[in-house]
């Protein structure tokens, strides 16, 4: 009996059905968390690299030169903060040389190209997010599926037999459990993560949308000189 309730036995002799919902499960599985170990490896780097530009970004008197050293510096395409800097000081510049335009105008481009940078770069870093929602919240009744197909082909079994025991009905209730269980696996991580990542991109987000305003008033005292 307890040879044939291994997990192996268990999953090896499920009925058809239940194995194919468990090979969903678990490529599900692998799918978030190959999701997981991407995305916390982009958002560490992206907190990284914001720290080190806002330190190069306060520390500069110059934002002409700073803006022509990030422009030569494609490694931080990833860093929504230099992204931001960018395309807002370009779009700066590139009014200025309009003439008659008013300080308000040129102020108004560059916050507009700022946060269309911005919101292409937490596009980017949210991919991958919907993977993780969509996992989280359907694994569980994939696994539930299997777990009601299989105690239904046990049952089912019973009518075939004279007298039903414990003992013949547990292998099939114990390998339609393992689908249930199963699903779970696929779906706390994929969860979990989900909300992590979600947390991090609000504070890069805020920590951007501040960025933004700062970098206006510096701009702003800019266009009036």
């Amino acid at each position: 009996m307890e040879a044939d309730l291994s997990i192996f036995n268990l999953i090896w002799g499920a009925s058809s059905l239940v194995k194919i919902v468990m090979l969903i499960l678990l490529v599900a599985s692998f799918a978030s968390w190959t999701v997981i170990f991407a995305k916390r490896h982009l958002i560490q780097q992206v907190g990284e690299d914001m720290l080190i530009f806002e330190a190069e970004f306060w520390g500069t008197d110059d934002l002409t030169e700073l803006y022509n050293h990030v422009v030569q510096e494609p490694s931080g395409k990833d860093n929504a903060m230099q992204a931001v800097f960018e395309s807002g000081f370009r779009e700066y510049m590139r009014l200025r040389e309009h003439p008659g335009l008013m300080a308000s105008e040129i102020l108004g481009g560059s916050e507009r190209a700022m946060k269309v940078a911005l919101g292409r770069n937490l596009e980017a870093l949210e991919a991958g997010l919907p993977k993780l929602a969509t996992i989280g919240s359907v694994s569980p009744y994939i696994g539930l599926f299997g777990t009601v197909w299989g105690i239904m082909n046990s049952f089912q079994a019973l009518g075939n037999v004279n007298q039903a025991t414990l003992a013949m009905v547990a292998p099939g209730i114990s390998e339609a459990l393992i689908a249930t269980a199963m699903g779970l696996f696929a779906a706390i991580p994929a969860v979990i993560g989900f909300n992590h990542f979600s947390t991090k991109i609000d504070q890069i987000c805020g920590r951007s949308e501040l960025f933004v305003e700062e970098f206006l008033a510096i701009l702003q005292r800019q266009a009036k000189d």
